[in-house]
């Protein structure tokens, strides 16, 4: 198999100045990508600013023959945004890859949680997600070409006790990959997740003993990073890793079961619920009328019957 290059591309990282997103800057400009290494160098709980950890990485970049711009936008704010594009635009013509990396903690259990904190999670890794895609979104539909990673998690997929705020950021990813998924692909714009646990500073302290975490490089999630935003890139594809190990998720349903109309009561739902839950059979959708189109055929089938 040919090696993964990105020579003439290229790629926009946020959160870029440590841990993943530096991992992931690096290595994309390793492989012939310019890069814009944006960060807006704040604590971990999205305090301060800072172009300082931008910087270091460009140096590194720039060091070993690659080229780079840093860039300390914030993902929250529009204008700070266009204008991390503009100068994108302005130094090499063209956005290939967007790599939406920036994320903040703000642990707490729900019952503890102010909505403050429950909104400041929200408003950086989701909507910088959106405002940074809406950003280069045009620009890929006019090229014909783009590449879209977004940084969801585990705890997304999964839930971790006391991230409320973080996991429901993270799962909303979902829903806005499957949408862009749709709509980006008669112009080539593929649009993927990454759902990565790796030894970084958000999860320094989470009591991971220190033989496992040192096995949860970056390095190991980036490889994933590369595949996903290469030009043989899947497209809607939910990517679980860590430590080197690799897996592809997926939402799916039930088979589920039909009720007819008299029978259609909670009652009957709570009788038959072990059925309804049973996962011998389950379905994976590429679109939302997917699931309408099991149900309507299981009740045109036992019309059928009548």
């Amino acid at each position: 198999m040919a090696d993964i290059r990105f020579d003439g591309k290229v790629a926009i990282v946020t959160g870029a100045g440590a841990g993943l997103g530096r991992s992931h800057a690096l290595a994309l400009a390793a492989r012939g990508a310019k890069v814009v290494v944006n960060d807006l160098g704040a604590a971990r709980d999205g305090a301060g600013a800072s172009l300082t950890a931008a910087q270091s990485v460009v140096e590194e970049i720039r060091k070993a023959g690659g080229e780079a711009i840093a860039d300390g936008a914030n993902v929250t704010k529009p204008d700070e945004v266009a204008a991390m594009v503009e100068a994108a635009m302005k130094q090499w013509g063209r956005i290939d890859i967007l790599v939406n990396n920036a994320g903040i903690l703000r642990d707490k259990t729900f019952a503890k949680m102010d909505l403050a904190d429950f909104r400041a999670v929200i408003d950086v890794h989701l909507m910088g997600t959106a405002i940074c895609t809406k950003a280069v979104w045009e620009i890929m539909r006019q090229q014909n070409y783009g590449r879209v990673v977004c940084t969801s998690s585990p705890s997304g997929l999964h839930g971790i006790f006391g991230q409320a705020n973080y996991g429901a950021a993270k799962a909303a990813m979902i829903g806005f990959m499957n949408a862009l998924h749709l709509e980006g692909a008669k112009y080539d714009i593929r649009i993927n997740l990454l759902s990565p646990s790796a030894k970084t500073r958000m999860t320094e302290d989470l009591g991971i003993p220190p033989e496992i975490l040192d096995r949860m490089t970056p390095e190991a999630i980036t490889a994933a990073l590369l595949f996903l935003v290469s030009e043989d890139a899947p497209s809607r594809a939910i990517v679980s890793c860590a430590a080197g190990g690799y897996a592809r998720a997926f939402v799916v349903e039930t088979d589920g079961i039909y009720l007819p109309p008299e029978e259609q009561t909670p009652e009957n739902i709570a009788a038959r619920w072990d059925e309804i839950s049973s996962t011998e059979k389950v379905h994976y959708y590429e679109a939302s009328g997917g699931p309408t189109a099991n149900f309507l055929a299981k009740a045109q089938a036992a019309a059928r019957k009548e």
